[in-house]
């Protein structure tokens, strides 16, 4: 068993907020980032950080540890 970090918490989190992709860019989390937690890649928490302070949110707003 294993554990993988999952971002659906942030789109979640995005729709709960009506916070749209385009707004985010806007706010200066970049395409490439964007594209990284849709692929379920590696960010960093300076960028979960931004995205906690753009969303007013806490971290397990954005993520969350799934084990399989």
């Amino acid at each position: 068993m294993f554990t993988i970090i999952s971002y659906a918490p942030l789109f979640e989190t995005m729709k709960k907020k009506n916070v749209s992709q385009y707004q985010l860019l806007r706010m200066g989390i970049d395409n490439k980032t964007l594209d990284s937690f849709k692929k379920g890649k590696n960010v960093t928490l300076l960028t979960v950080e931004k995205l906690c302070n753009i969303l007013e949110c806490e971290p397990n707003e954005v993520f969350k540890f799934v084990k399989e």
